[in-house]
């Protein structure tokens, strides 16, 4: 890992830890499991100032190429309510987005998938324009 652990700006940290509480880890048990380890994973996290944080860590409108053995996908990574799989906008309570959030270009990400454990490796990031008052469920 890059840089030694996941990598969250101050208020988007605020924001997933609150939607992570009021969800409840709803859906099937391959999502809870998911959200369950994302939420294990934000206790070690640094949590920094938005004029701190790295260009090539996955933040929440980033949008991400990742590759895995035989694929290669790019997504955006946003909250619940704009999730849109048919425009490749995977929301952060998602496996996927659970998965990628934090991490920066380079890093191997091993997580397990409802298909199995996978290895995604982070290609490319680029920032879309962050919220500047994310919206709170």
């Amino acid at each position: 890992m890059k840089y030694g652990s996941l990598m969250l700006e101050k208020k988007e940290y605020v924001y997933i830890k609150r939607i992570l509480n009021i969800s409840g880890y709803v859906g099937d048990h391959e999502i809870q499991k998911s959200l369950r380890k994302f939420t294990e994973e934000l206790k070690t996290a640094h949590i920094l100032d938005e004029e701190e944080m790295p260009d090539d860590v996955v933040r929440l409108n980033s949008i991400v190429t990742v590759a895995s053995d035989n694929w290669e996908k790019t997504i955006q990574i946003v909250q619940p309510s704009e999730k849109d799989i048919k425009n490749n906008k995977v929301s952060i309570l998602t496996p996927m987005g659970a998965a990628l959030f934090g991490y920066s270009v380079n890093d191997i990400v091993h997580w397990e998938f409802p298909s199995g454990d996978i290895a995604l490796k982070v290609i490319e990031v680029s920032q879309q324009a962050q919220e500047k008052n994310l919206t709170y469920y």
